[in-house]
């Protein structure tokens, strides 16, 4: 059964808009001051009702602040480095079902330490995309764009943005020397998550990878077709590539561990992972026998089943939030061998609350209409309990992911697929050597990611109807 989140019945202080008075026009001084009220008054009421940490919240007149950005900034946790608020909630959106405005490459940031000035490593492309259609490859240094230098002010418009110029860097012992330059037009783009696939034979076994992008449960399909022609090859073993896998929603994290883990787990729908809400919350799924919102199973229904007793999956600090479930979720069920470096350490989820969610009132809120709120709403723990990874999961195998001397995804002579395909076999990978040398200069790795949104999909959405909130009293 797969889930679906249906927040009925247990919002409090959310009549309807009609019930929400507008702000008196002797408190506010203009229109833009009356509107921050409400936005500020919506931030309190959905804060104070579904957030996880609703208790700790800080006393603050939500009237007398006037930037409902900073307002929302204050009354988050300590602990809490996710929750996020918006004026483009549909962009936003948009981005969680892989509809994105974008290059269509994912970067890594580098920091010269000589001259503070930045540059881009390409950790992927995806294809039929902008960047993939100029030709740019995985390992590829970017080290101006419009011809000018990339800083620390400017560099994440190379992840967002309209038509620019890049100009491709070469490495050598002594820097980096300039290159060609490539004009890109970002686009609308619907990114299928699975980007490579293939299949590696290695003393006898046949191993399969996957790279997945994204937990985007529109393309759950895209598993569905990877996983079939997996077990149509008769592979032995799997190798799911995560290590720069933000994250996303929650069913598709359901449906890629469903498609894996051994068939009596997913047959019997066993436990992938429990929620812990804030009491308000779990009091009311517990006493109204409303177990899918405190329990995610294993999907019994998903059309191609490999049934597997272990895989490998290879992580980086880029592995956060859905891509971390599926490891903890799994292991109680079978091995996970985790291959690369520690995760980001991301274990709570969010859910993304509009005004139209909270008020029945359109002419109350449609002048704030787009604005919406992802604050952290749970906390999840897998079916043995173990939850609260703050520092991330260290990898079991330790490899280095070095994007100055890169292969392509799904290549065995990749250093973090051959220790894997090393760690199934046995045997050595015996791997080509690049030709590329290693930077002789000193250099900060200071960030890293393919959407202006990926920290969003770092919280772990809760995919679902919330069209119906309406007070629990």
């Amino acid at each position: 059964m797969l889930f679906f989140l249906v927040l009925t019945g247990i919002l409090a202080g959310c009549d309807d808009g009609g019930t929400v008075p507008d702000p008196d026009p002797e408190e506010t001084e203009n229109e833009a001051a009356a509107l921050t009220i409400k936005v500020n008054k919506f931030i309190e009421e959905t804060m104070t009702d579904i957030y996880l940490w609703y208790k700790e919240l800080p006393d603050i007149d939500y009237r007398n602040e006037t930037d409902p950005k900073a307002y929302f900034e204050k009354l988050l946790y300590e602990e809490d480095k996710w929750s996020y608020i918006t004026e483009d909630v549909t962009a936003l959106e948009n981005s969680f079902q892989g509809k994105e405005k974008s290059y269509g490459w994912s970067l890594t940031f580098g920091l010269f330490s000589n001259t503070g000035n930045v540059f881009a490593i390409v950790e992927f492309i995806y294809p039929n995309t902008p960047a993939a259609n100029a030709g740019i490859k995985r390992g590829d240094l970017i080290v101006l764009m419009n011809g000018s230098d990339i800083t620390t002010d400017n560099y994440r418009d190379l992840l967002s943005g309209g038509d620019i110029s890049v100009t491709l860097g070469i490495l050598g012992e002594d820097g980096i020397s300039t290159g060609s330059s490539v004009n890109v037009s970002a686009e609308e783009l619907n990114l299928n998550p699975v980007v490579k696939t293939s299949v590696v034979e290695h003393d006898g076994y046949k191993i399969g990878y996957i790279f997945y992008a994204q937990y985007i449960a529109n393309y759950n399909n895209a598993i569905d077709t990877a996983i079939q022609s997996m077990i149509d090859k008769n592979v032995s073993n799997m190798v799911i590539d995560l290590r720069y896998n933000p994250g996303g929603t929650i069913s598709a994290a359901q449906h890629l561990c469903s498609s894996i883990a051994p068939l009596p787990t997913v047959n019997d729908e066993n436990t992938l992972v429990t929620y812990q809400w804030n009491d308000k919350y779990q009091n009311y799924w517990r006493s109204n026998g409303i177990n899918d919102q405190i329990e995610v199973d294993f999907d019994s229904e998903v059309p191609s089943k490999m049934g597997l007793n272990s895989v490998h999956i290879l992580t980086g600090s880029g592995t956060a939030s859905a891509s971390e479930l599926t490891i903890t979720g799994l292991k109680p069920y079978m091995t996970v061998t985790t291959v690369g470096d520690t995760t980001y350490g991301k274990y709570t989820a969010s859910i993304t609350l509009k005004p139209e969610d909270w008020y029945d009132d359109l002419s109350y809120y449609k002048d704030f209409a787009n604005w919406g709120l992802q604050p952290i709403v749970l906390r999840y723990a897998n079916a043995l309990g173990e939850t609260d990874f703050k520092d991330g999961f260290a990898p079991d195998i330790a490899a280095d992911d070095d994007l100055f001397a890169t292969f392509p995804l799904g290549d065995a002579n990749d250093p973090l697929f051959a220790a894997a395909i090393e760690d199934i076999t046995g045997t050595p990978v015996v791997t080509a050597m690049k030709s590329v040398k290693q930077p002789g200069f000193s250099y900060e790795i200071f960030d890293r990611g393919f959407s202006k949104y990926d920290m969003n999909k770092r919280e772990l959405l809760i995919d679902g109807d919330v069209s119906k909130l309406i007070q629990h009293h």
